[in-house]
C-alpha cells in the first residue's frame, strides 16, 4: 500500500511539472484531482481501534483479629459487607489491583503482629473482581517460609479457578522471571507490573519462595528494563514510606525519582495505612499511599483511604497515554458505624445521608476525616 501511494504521488508530481511548462495558458490553473485519486490522501483507516483501558487500585486489605472473629459464620467466613458498596466499580475496571497484607498459613488464624487469613479471604476478593494480589510487603513472611510457600499454592489455585495474578512473590526463580515485572496484555495494550517491599518484618529469606526487596537494585533495574522492552506502560507497586505519615518521607521521593527515570509510568504506593500526597516527578504521577482498603484500625487517619483509578487510551494511530489519575475517597466503618460489620463506603456518594448509618458517630467521624486530610493534602 505504502509503494502505491508513492507512484500516485510521482506521477500528480510529473502532471503538474508537465502543465507548468504548458506556457501562459497553464499559468494560475488547479490540478483537478479525481476523487479515486484524493481517497488514499483523505479516507486513511486507522491503524488501531481507539480504546480505553481502566484500572482501578486499592491499598491494604488486612485481616486483624476483630475481622476474623465478625467474619465467622459457623465453619466457614462472610465477607461480603467488605466491599458490597464497591463491587460494580471493581468488577468493572480492566484489571483490579490490591495489596493482600496477610499470609494464608492456615489455622490457628491470626491478626496483628503475625497474620494468617482464610483461604476465603482471598477468594472472596478473586470472586469481586480483583485480578492482581501484590504480595510483597513487611507481613508475607509472618508465618515463616512455611506460611508463604502456602499462601502461593492457594493463590496458584485461584489462577487456576479465578484466572487472578500474583505479583511480588515467587517459589522459584522461573516464576519470579514470570512475575518481576508481571506483564498483562487486555483491549491490545500490554502493562508491566513491578511490585517489591521495604522489608520484612522476619527478614529475608534464604530460600524460596522469595519476595522482592527495595534495596535489590540491580534487580529492580531488570525488571524496569523488561518491562520498557515488552510493555506500553510501567506501572510501579512500591510498599514503603513511614507509618501514620500523611506526608510522603525524602526516602520516598528519592526512590520515586529514581523509578520515573529508569521507566516507570506511574508509581502507586501502599504501606503507611494513611493516605499520602499525590506529587507529578518528572511527568510520572506518583500516589505515594493509598491507605488501608479495609482493616480494623480505628487511630486518627487510618479509616480514610483512596481507590486510584487510571484510564489508559490508546489512539487511531497507535499512541498510547495516560489520562489523569482519578482519587476516589474510601471510608473503613467498622461494626456499629454504617451496619454490623465492616464495610468499605465511598465517601462523596454518601455525604449527606446520615441517616442511613447505623451509628451517627461513625459518620461524623468520616466527614470531619475527610474535610481534614483533603484540606490538608489538597486532593
Amino acid at each position: 500500500m505504502r509503494t502505491g501511494i508513492m507512484n500516485i504521488t510521482k506521477t500528480l508530481a510529473a502532471v503538474v511539472f508537465l502543465l507548468g511548462q504548458g506556457g501562459a495558458e497553464a499559468d494560475g490553473q488547479e490540478l483537478a484531482m479525481r476523487d479515486s485519486w484524493q481517497a488514499p490522501f483523505v479516507n486513511v483507516p486507522s491503524l488501531y481501534d481507539q480504546d480505553t483501558l481502566t484500572v482501578c487500585f486499592l491499598g491494604d486489605m488486612m485481616m486483624h483479629t476483630n475481622q476474623i472473629a465478625d467474619a465467622r459464620n459457623g465453619q466457614d467466613f462472610d465477607f461480603s459487607p467488605y466491599f458490597k458498596l464497591l463491587e460494580d466499580k471493581i468488577s468493572e475496571a480492566d484489571i483490579a489491583v490490591a495489596n493482600m497484607e496477610f499470609t494464608l498459613a492456615g489455622e490457628p488464624y491470626s491478626g496483628y503482629p503475625e497474620f494468617s487469613a482464610p483461604d476465603s479471604y482471598a477468594r472472596y476478593m478473586a470472586e469481586i473482581g480483583i485480578d492482581i494480589f501484590l504480595a510483597a510487603n513487611n507481613h508475607i513472611f509472618d508465618k515463616g517460609s512455611e506460611g508463604t510457600a502456602r499462601t502461593l499454592e492457594i493463590y496458584r489455585k485461584l489462577e487456576d479457578s479465578h484466572g487472578i495474578k500474583v505479583a511480588g512473590i515467587a517459589e522459584s526463580e522461573e516464576a519470579r522471571q514470570e512475575n518481576h515485572p508481571l506483564v498483562i496484555r487486555r483491549k491490545g495494550m500490554t502493562l508491566a507490573f513491578i511490585n517489591f517491599t521495604y522489608g520484612t518484618n522476619l527478614g529475608g529469606q534464604l530460600h524460596w519462595p522469595k519476595t522482592n526487596y527495595m534495596r535489590e537494585t540491580h534487580r529492580l533495574q531488570e525488571a524496569l528494563e523488561k518491562a520498557e522492552a515488552e510493555a506500553d506502560m510501567t506501572i510501579v507497586l512500591p510498599h514503603w514510606g513511614p507509618e501514620y505519615e500523611l506526608m510522603h518521607s525524602r526516602n520516598q521521593e528519592e526512590t520515586a525519582e529514581w523509578l520515573a527515570g529508569n521507566g516507570a509510568d506511574l508509581i502507586i504506593g501502599t504501606h503507611p495505612h494513611v493516605v499520602q500526597d499525590t506529587a507529578k516527578i518528572c511527568g510520572v504521577t506518583v500516589a505515594y499511599s493509598l491507605g488501608n482498603a479495609v482493616s480494623n484500625m480505628s487511630a486518627a487517619n487510618t479509616q480514610l483511604e483512596l481507590m486510584a483509578v487510571q484510564k489508559i487510551v490508546r489512539k487511531g494511530n497507535g499512541d498510547i497515554g495516560l489520562l489523569p489519575l482519578e482519587l476516589i475517597w474510601l471510608w473503613c466503618s467498622r461494626p456499629g458505624g454504617f451496619g454490623n460489620s465492616y464495610t468499605v463506603i465511598p465517601v462523596e456518594e454518601y455525604l449527606g445521608r446520615r441517616e442511613e448509618w447505623s451509628g451517627a458517630w461513625d459518620y461524623d467521624k468520616m466527614v470531619s476525616t475527610y474535610e481534614r486530610i483533603t484540606k490538608q493534602l489538597k486532593h
